[in-house]
């Protein structure tokens, strides 16, 4: 019964030896952080990322061409349910999560974020051509690597969670899908992220 069947892993955990990318066996396909984070970089123009973009562009070698592994094993990702959304991401440069109750201690820190010169929504033309131009950028490196392209859900159309980058403990319009219908929908209560 599995043998069609297609196993994805998150492979890190917190604890000692959780960090565990690249290190599944045949068969499993496994979400791929250092894709994001060295395309995140690239786009922000840190220096020095053009060799490791290589290695990611092609497949992620370094981490997934052993034991027959094939490139479909690495799953890229830009963002996913656990971060900020794409437009949060070249829409801010710090974490926003006093919604949550933890004094914007809860959350990862080291977003790789860059707001283009004004933190949140802004009516300068210039930067929001800059950062849907940014979104573009991101989006189609994600698509024309090699390897199994994840997206969140909502970000093909901007979809923001206030900057909050660790909202699964909201149930109100900071971590609900809306579409821009009428109706507000919620997102599933699962992870909002689909690898296709």
């Amino acid at each position: 019964m599995l043998s069609s069947v297609r196993l994805i892993a998150e492979p890190w955990d917190c604890g000692p030896g959780g960090y565990q990318v690249g290190g599944f066996p045949p068969g499993w396909a496994e979400w791929n952080d250092r894709f994001r984070d060295t395309v995140r970089e690239y786009w922000k123009g840190d220096e020095g990322r053009v060799p490791d973009l290589a290695t990611h562009l092609t497949g992620s070698a370094d981490k997934f061409n052993h034991r027959g592994r094939r490139p479909w094993s690495s799953v890229n990702f830009i963002a996913a349910h656990d971060g900020f959304t794409l437009n949060d991401l070249v829409s801010y440069n710090d974490k926003h999560n006093e919604a949550n109750g933890k004094d914007n201690k809860d959350g990862h820190s080291d977003k790789k974020s860059w707001n283009m010169g004004a933190e949140g929504p802004t009516d300068d033309a210039d930067i929001r051509t800059q950062r849907e131009r940014q979104k573009r950028n991101l989006l189609a490196t994600l698509l024309l690597s090699q390897g199994t392209p994840m997206i969140l859900a909502g970000d093909e159309f901007g979809r923001t969670q206030k900057v909050n980058n660790n909202a699964y403990c909201q149930d109100n319009e900071i971590s609900w899908v809306n579409s821009g219908t009428r109706s507000t929908t919620k997102a599933a209560r699962s992870p909002s992220s689909c690898a296709i």
